[in-house]
């Protein structure tokens, strides 16, 4: 979809940098990558530092950057434009997907985000440029941007050292690291689902579905290694919250 919407708006101006967030490498990207065909650049970050610069929290995130490098508006929820067609896909065809999956798809339905509102947005920002009344001024896009505290300089740390040690085959030694980043930084989705991601799925699920698992095992003799999961999360703060409301 994203593609679709850059081809139409790259005439004028527009250029779309995809960034997926995978400490586990380029393998575990290749499918989606390959799939989507990218005409734009498309680029993997192992150690998350994109998300440590412009202040990404969740996936799909996005910054606007202007033609003389200026952040115009920092790290929002970026849903994807309701205006392109969405293909159609079964990620379980032929198979009945377990039941977490289907309480999964069940909370995600109930996420709240405004599409066509950030859509209607970029269009006007790629019309008018630095004249669009969506495009922040400094000032504005500092005071918007998440706050850095102690804590938050502390939770990158962990994580990057547990994208170190995951990048380099340890993943055991990764956990407590990853834990202490959740602790430390608890909106974070980004640091969570990255972990959840890469503990074994249940259901005898391979390839790219398995990773949307992101919770414990039932039955399982490995012990799930977190405070939380997807689903649990989730719930507990109310799918409605997942993402921020658009403000413009």
């Amino acid at each position: 979809m994203w593609q679709q919407f850059r081809n139409q708006l790259h005439p004028e101006g527009l250029e779309i940098v995809t960034v997926a967030l995978e400490t586990s490498g380029p393998e575990a990207c290749r499918p989606y990558i390959e799939a989507a065909a990218p005409e734009h650049p498309s680029l993997i970050d192992q150690t998350h530092k994109t998300a440590e610069l412009f202040g990404f929290v969740n996936i799909p995130n996005s910054v606007w950057i202007d033609e003389d490098g200026m952040i115009v508006r920092p790290a929002e929820a970026a849903p994807a434009p309701p205006s392109i067609e969405r293909p159609a896909r079964n990620a379980f065809a032929g198979v009945e997907p377990p039941e977490h999956l289907v309480e999964i798809a069940g909370e995600a339905t109930k996420i709240r985000t405004t599409p066509a509102e950030y859509e209607a947005a970029v269009r006007d920002w790629v019309a008018n440029g630095a004249d669009s009344r969506f495009a922040l001024t400094p000032d504005e896009v500092i005071a918007r941007s998440q706050p850095r505290d102690d804590d938050a300089a502390r939770g990158q740390a962990h994580f990057e050292l547990a994208a170190y040690l995951e990048g380099q085959g340890h993943h055991d030694d990764a956990v407590p690291h990853y834990r202490e980043a959740h602790r430390l930084m608890p909106d974070n989705f980004s640091y969570k689902r990255q972990a959840w991601s890469l503990e074994p799925s249940g259901g005898g699920l391979e390839g790219p579905v398995a990773r949307f698992w992101q919770g414990p095992v039932e039955g399982s003799e490995d012990e799930w290694p977190y405070d939380g999961d997807w689903l649990r999360d989730v719930r507990a703060m109310g799918a409605e919250n997942y993402y921020p409301g658009f403000t413009p």
